[in-house]
């Protein structure tokens, strides 16, 4: 198995490191990508969707720069392996996935692994989850085509949004905003390639 987690020189919030080093990855992964679990790159989850990787969940994470205390929303519950990593770090986690049987698995994956701190919806994460709001933290794991003003409601003053933004395919890219006096102080991180945020269930031919 590679060195796990791998010596990122990017990512140096120790708690960050600590809960990507408790988490097992193997969990998230189909059966038949058990042998590619514990390597740095993305794989296939079902339903056109993948389980980021591991880089960019521990990246995603840092810059939300959270608190223990930290109320956090994640958009794209996906297979659940970001969600985890946000439980481990914040007191609460609610998250949002558009794909009913992949939100149905991850509650069951995470509630086995004896998480207790994470509410689920299966629902359009462009409206959030605005009777839970305001939140410390707020991730998205797909590429949204613009930014979305949910999202930025529902964040707290002084909260980070950690976010792709761009069209389908290799033209995206990572933002960290941290919003001040109702405004976002936006910073580009670089380019990156995520599945689309859809606004709903998506057609079978996309699956």
């Amino acid at each position: 198995m590679p060195r796990w987690p791998p010596p990122w020189s990017e990512i140096d919030d120790p708690g960050v490191l600590a809960a990507i080093a408790r988490v097992p990855r193997h969990r998230f992964v189909p059966p038949e990508y058990q042998d590619q679990a514990y390597e740095d790159h993305p794989l296939p989850i079902g339903f056109g969707q993948t389980i980021s990787q591991p880089f960019v969940v521990a990246l995603m994470t840092q810059l939300l720069d959270l608190a223990p205390a930290a109320r956090v929303l994640e958009i794209g519950t996906g297979c659940g392996y970001q969600t985890a990593i946000l439980a481990e770090l914040a007191q609460t986690v609610y998250t949002v996935e558009v794909i009913s049987d992949l939100a149905r698995h991850a509650e069951a994956r995470l509630a086995a692994l004896g998480y207790d701190n994470i509410h689920f919806r299966t629902g359009n994460g462009w409206e959030g989850w605005p009777e839970a709001a305001p939140f410390d933290g707020i991730v998205v794991t797909a590429a949204a085509s613009d930014w979305p003003p949910a999202l930025i409601d529902q964040l707290a003053e002084g909260g980070s949004l950690v976010i792709p933004v761009g069209p389908a395919g290799w033209d995206q890219e990572l933002w960290q905003a941290t919003k001040m006096e109702g405004f976002l102080v936006k910073r580009r991180l670089g380019p990156v390639r995520f599945v689309p945020l859809v606004a709903g269930p998506p057609d079978r031919g996309d699956l």
